[in-house]
């Protein structure tokens, strides 16, 4: 028979939210800046591409259905 008497002092949800917060590494301001210009250029430059794509192929299946 387990010993159900016996408590384990584990700690609160909140207590651990706390501990793993303490755990994480902030990046440097120099380092977080350039890399959310690099995924603000890369974002454009993404839906530039998708954009010219979508175009192309509306044309394309226009140009099909006459």
């Amino acid at each position: 028979m387990a010993d159900s008497t016996k408590k384990e002092n584990k700690p609160s949800f909140f207590e651990g939210v706390v501990a793993e917060w303490n755990k994480i590494t902030w990046p440097a301001k120099e380092q977080l800046t350039k890399q959310s210009i690099a995924v603000v250029v890369t974002t454009i430059i993404l839906g530039i591409v998708i954009t010219v794509l979508d175009f192309g192929l509306q044309y394309g299946v226009s140009l099909l259905s006459k």
